[in-house]
């Protein structure tokens, strides 16, 4: 109700708002609900030496008769198709396919070292005492709410030699005859295809296939060491 001065709040005096203390927050950008910190520390040796070897004899034959006839929206209109082959293949392979893959790998791999050495120091300077300052509002939420520390130190020393031999004899042989005749939309018309083949492949092989492979790897691998070493 207006004229109601018992609803009214009184303002502090300039005395009062004197008495009254605080302390103030710190800056938002100096705070830090997460402290993370991950060292990572990786070392590598690999070594894949490959050797490889391939051979191979081979007859490919692949004759090929076609023929089409058509006729499209055509009128008492005759298609005809005639295919005709006589095919002879003769194959022969006399010899031999061998494959030999010869693979000596030394590997010497050393030992990788890492960590850290704390430097020497001198006779530690006299210490002094002084008065401890009370903790306030400010320093309990400056610290962090979660702190993490990770160190990781990997290491690994690889190898893999790989030694591969493949001989292949292989007689291949595809006659094909194709004869294709259609009519499409038309009246009193014919389609005639004929496709006549004749094929004889004779295929011999007088050898041997033969695929041999010699690895021998020597792999040294000094052990890691990894730690940390006070002066």
């Amino acid at each position: 109700m207006a004229g109601d001065s018992s609803n009214e709040i009184t303002p502090l005096t300039a005395d009062e708002l004197a008495a009254e203390s605080g302390t103030a927050l710190p800056a938002k950008e100096v705070m830090s609900l997460l402290d993370l910190n991950a060292n990572l520390d990786l070392a590598l040796s690999a070594a894949a030496p490959i050797d490889l070897a391939v051979g191979a004899n081979a007859n490919i034959a692949a004759p090929i008769d076609a023929a089409v006839g058509a006729n499209v929206l055509s009128f008492d209109s005759t298609a005809a198709a005639g295919g005709t082959q006589a095919t002879e293949v003769n194959q022969g392979i006399v010899g031999d396919a061998t494959a030999t893959a010869t693979q000596h790998s030394g590997i010497d791999q050393g030992g990788t070292t890492s960590g850290t050495t704390a430097p020497t120091t001198s006779a530690p300077a006299p210490t002094t005492v002084s008065e401890p300052v009370p903790s306030t509002t400010s320093d309990a939420l400056s610290g962090n709410l979660l702190d993490v520390n990770v160190n990781l130190n990997g290491n690994l020393n690889l190898a893999a030699p790989i030694d591969g031999a493949v001989a292949a004899n292989a007689n291949a042989a595809a006659p094909i005859d194709a004869a294709v005749s259609a009519n499409v939309g038309s009246i009193d018309s014919s389609a005639i295809g004929v496709a006549n083949q004749e094929a004889i492949i004779n295929q011999t092989i007088d050898g041997n296939a033969t695929a041999t492979g010699d690895q021998v790897s020597t792999i040294g691998q000094a052990p890691t060491v990894t730690g940390t070493t006070g002066g």
